[in-house]
């Protein structure tokens, strides 16, 4: 092919906004030369589809807002002592995802709460779901600025669209009657709507600690636990100090 037809599929390829379909000459030599010209177009749009895919994957985890990037892959299922590998990698099917059930992941510091967390967000973010992830104190303070901007409706709106939200580190610090109410509000709207993560330290009867509204805790707990899976991720042999060369994780 000569230099004109090739700059000329290069032009095409950039006003189509169809990238991949430059590097036809990878196909063709992927191919053979015995091959249809329906067998090429076949191979030159999945290779687009492909690339499509793997590029809106990449977006969803980067604006999933993760700390760090934990996999299934990384996850060693052996140091829960409470869960059998085979629920870990039902959950790692987003099924829940689908059927709008909550996570709720109880565990003494260190036993891979975050861990699974991201994890399972990762996965969601892999088939296509928008993630979001936040420690619950980064999510209390930006709930009370855009309270005080003027912006809290829109950020609400934004959360609900939310396929999966990740709430971390419920238990590291306590929440005033109004910061109560704002979490309780990004949760109780996404009761049988949309799939919420809660890793905390504590167990539900201590909850009331964190909380000054207190009677809003026993609703609180309804909420995330109607339809929802409980684990229990206690451990007696911590996951981050097994591990404390792969980073920090609760």
């Amino acid at each position: 092919m000569n230099d004109i037809h090739e700059q000329a599929i290069e032009l095409y390829s950039k006003q189509l906004r169809l990238p991949t379909f430059n590097h036809y000459a990878n196909v063709v030599r992927q191919l053979g030369s015995d091959k249809s010209y329906e067998e090429f177009l076949l191979a030159l749009m999945k290779m687009e589809l492909d690339s499509r895919m793997e590029s809106s994957q990449k977006r969803k985890i980067k604006t999933s807002n993760f700390p760090y990037i934990k996999t299934m892959d990384e996850l060693d299922c052996n140091q829960f002592e409470h869960l059998s590998e085979a629920f870990i990698y039902e959950l790692a099917s987003c099924d829940f995802v689908s059927k709008r059930q909550n996570v709720v992941m109880i565990g003494n510091p260190g036993t891979g709460k975050t861990h699974l967390s991201i994890a399972l967000g990762v996965k969601a973010c892999m088939q296509g779901m928008n993630v979001k992830f936040y420690t619950a104190a980064n999510l209390s303070n930006e709930l009370i600025e855009a309270q005080e901007y003027k912006k809290l409706m829109r950020i609400e709106k934004q959360l609900s669209k939310i396929d999966l939200l990740v709430i971390d580190e419920l238990s590291y610090l306590t929440f005033n009657r109004h910061q109560s109410e704002l979490l309780f509000k990004v949760i109780a709207d996404r009761a049988e709507r949309r799939s919420v993560i809660v890793s905390t330290n504590l167990k539900f009867s201590d909850w009331v600690t964190m909380f000054e509204n207190t009677t809003m805790v026993t609703a609180l707990i309804d909420r995330l636990t109607f339809k929802s899976h409980v684990l229990n991720m206690n451990s007696d042999h911590p996951y981050r100090s097994e591990h404390s060369n792969q980073g920090s994780d609760n």
